[in-house]
């Protein structure tokens, strides 16, 4: 009998605590921009509605759900109360006639050519034709007591940038951007980068007068033209106001910074038991959505709850910096989202960037989300402390320039569990020139891989007993898995990271460029996996000292592992649009040497991958059917055929 909602078992053995009931409505206000009677000296019925959202927010107390008629609203909602318990909390929701778009920019107009400044400057040939660019006057009235093109974007705890290794110009960017008809256009640090590129702006020192030059060399009074005002979308001015719903918003344009500390578009600005459904959030500069303490800074009182919230069902586009941030966030179920085109700011070396970024996440579930096109960040990452965390049946899909996909940082105590997740296309984050050339057999003694190449499906530092079951792991430009002790980041009372005790079961591993597992030692399980397309010594111990580079049959003969692995050589195609994971025979074999392919007795239609023993963690697969005793490697429990050799499961 398959268990009821199998993917909320966490590591434990124990349920997620799910803490939601249903709402008790008290009261309801109601909120129009475009109804003509509607007016913010009105009570809020449903037949003299307020004008602004900000207007409703200003009462709604414990048991108020505001109902908000569709429309543009350019403010940002800052909540005076919080509810008191799930059943009486403060909601803030779509009506359900039209979308209802929070947006932090404003329409502007009164554009004048730009003159006096020099369009080309030093080497470099001039490009054809005259560039026009305009330029407008920011209207001091717009900003009410923040002007983001005065700020940059780095914020406060700037000590953990490694300066010498990043450029910094994102970072000294200014926070207010420029929209033509709801799309960016690319800031350049000085006037003449408008000479080389259109659909570039540029911030006069004083951060008062902004220069743009359009695609195709538009004239901006045929098109919308928005600048961002606002620094987020909705977040209480006060913390800690806790028990707050936000439903089917859509909020867009925030000039948040980069974090830390954390401040999203939609912020719960350390509040706690919050609930965050059916939004989306498009364009935010730096951060889309937090939840948590917001940095490390806060001191903190006895029993205080963080986190203890929900996002579900949200999509998070092209957040510049981090898509969802949550510092000593506990308990956290972040679940059906679609978090896609992270990171576009480059600010991988802040070391705050992902499509999640979350800090000593306890007890938290993860599940059922897709993330795609991360770019130079990863799509997860657990930074720090985090324990008994459950990352199941997520899409993890083409990571650009992406060191990792999956980051599990320094954390020596508790499990976490992932499993039935595909991990997809990881390109890695290095420079190719780097690489260091071994003509000839120059390479064959060396007695240490060189660290420079990276992209990892699943990535550790001093990380201690993870679980990796059941998951397909392909196209990782370095190693499915990898981890590396860190000895010596200790703080306080903690101790060092062995990455050891770690579990690696029932997995499919695909077109890995370096190696399928890279283990730091012997001191880990490694049981039930199935390697597709590898090459070389795919199976690797580093420590101690000289590394080992195997395939299958003497990862079994003399490290004792995957006594039930198999080797596998068919093709793996994940299609997201089509909704589908194909296995398919293939007639193409590999290099070999003679006797090579019978040792290694490569499985070449993916019909005949055996059944192994099934993982007690993961009894169920991405679709919650019983995979019972046996059970296919990978996170599914069944294959369907659909022709001679292949074989097709939903995505």
């Amino acid at each position: 009998m398959t268990r009821k909602d199998p993917s909320s078992i966490l590591p434990d053995g124990q349920r997620y605590e799910f803490w939601e009931k249903e709402p008790v409505w008290e009261r309801e206000l109601f909120v129009s921009n475009t109804d003509p009677n509607a007016s913010d000296e009105n009570d809020g019925s449903e037949g003299k509605p307020f004008r602004t959202i900000s207007r409703a927010a200003a009462e709604a107390g414990p048991g108020t759900r505001v109902r908000i008629h569709a429309g543009i609203y350019r403010e940002c909602v800052q909540p005076a109360y919080g509810g008191t318990d799930s059943e009486h909390m403060v909601s803030y929701e779509a009506y359900g006639d039209g979308d209802v778009i929070l947006r932090a920019s404003e329409e502007v107009t009164d554009f004048i050519p730009s003159e006096g400044w020099m369009l080309f400057r030093g080497p470099g040939p001039v490009p054809e034709g005259e560039p026009r660019v305009w330029e407008y006057d920011l209207d001091p009235d717009l900003f009410r007591g923040y002007n983001p093109f005065c700020a940059v974007n780095i914020l406060h705890d700037r000590l953990f940038i490694e300066y010498d290794k990043t450029d910094m110009t994102t970072y000294l960017n200014r926070r207010g951007c420029v929209f033509c008809d709801g799309k960016p256009l690319r800031q350049v640090p000085l006037y003449n980068g408008m000479g080389r590129e259109d659909n570039t702006y540029w911030v006069e020192a004083n951060g008062m007068k902004v220069h743009f030059r359009l695609a195709g060399d538009a004239d901006p009074r045929e098109h919308r033209i928005e600048v961002t005002v606002r620094e987020q979308c909705f977040a209480p001015d006060k913390p800690f106001l806790n028990y707050i719903r936000v439903k089917g918003l859509i909020c867009e344009h925030a000039a948040t910074g980069a974090p830390v500390p954390q401040r999203g578009a939609i912020s719960a600005h350390r509040g706690h038991h919050w609930i965050i459904e059916d939004c989306e959030v498009n364009w935010s500069n730096g951060v889309a959505i937090d939840v948590g303490n917001e940095c490390w800074h806060h001191t903190h009182t006895p029993g205080e709850i963080i986190g203890y919230s929900v996002i579900r069902g949200c999509r998070i586009r092209d957040a510049g910096v981090c898509g969802i941030a949550g510092m000593f966030s506990e308990r956290m179920l972040i679940e059906n989202n679609v978090i896609e085109g992270t990171g576009w700011q480059k600010m991988e070396l802040s070391w705050e960037a992902g499509a999640i970024k979350l800090h000593n996440s306890v007890n938290g579930l993860i599940r059922h989300n897709v993330f795609r096109n991360t770019f130079r960040a990863d799509h997860l990452w657990l930074d720090c402390g985090n324990e008994n965390n459950r990352i199941t049946g997520n899409l993890f899909l083409d990571g650009i320039e992406q060191r990792e996909a999956i980051f599990i940082e320094c954390t020596r105590e508790g499990v976490n569990l992932i499993d039935n997740n595909i991990i997809w296309n990881v390109e890695g984050r290095f420079d190719p020139a780097k690489v260091p050339a071994e003509p000839g057999s120059s390479g064959w003694y060396k007695l240490r891989e060189h660290d420079v190449v990276n992209g990892y499906g699943v990535y550790g530092e001093g990380t201690d007993r993870l679980y990796i079951a059941h998951n397909l792991i392909g196209r990782c430009r370095h190693s499915g898995y990898y981890l590396k002790p860190v000895p010596f980041r200790m703080h306080g009372l903690e101790r060092g990271g062995t990455s050891r005790d770690a579990k690696i079961i029932n997995n499919i591993f695909y077109e890995c460029g370096e190696a399928a597992v890279d283990l730091p030692t012997r001191d880990n399980e490694v049981e039930g996996n199935l390697y597709v397309r590898m090459t070389g010594g795919y199976l690797r111990v580093m420590y101690p000292e000289p590394e080992v580079c195997l395939n299958l049959p003497a990862w079994q003969k003399f490290c004792g592992f995957d006594r039930e692995g198999q080797n596998g050589w068919f093709d793996i195609d994940v299609d997201a649009e089509a909704g589908s994971v194909t296995f398919r025979e293939t007639k193409e074999g590999p290099f070999g040497f003679r006797g090579e392919a019978e040792r290694l007795k490569l499985i070449r239609n993916p019909g005949d991958v055996r059944k192994v023993t099934a993982d007690a963690a993961s009894r169920e697969d991405r679709f919650d059917a019983e995979r019972g005793a046996t059970a296919l490697p990978g996170p599914y429990a069944v294959w369907e055929k659909t022709g001679d050799g292949v074989y097709q499961a939903k995505i």
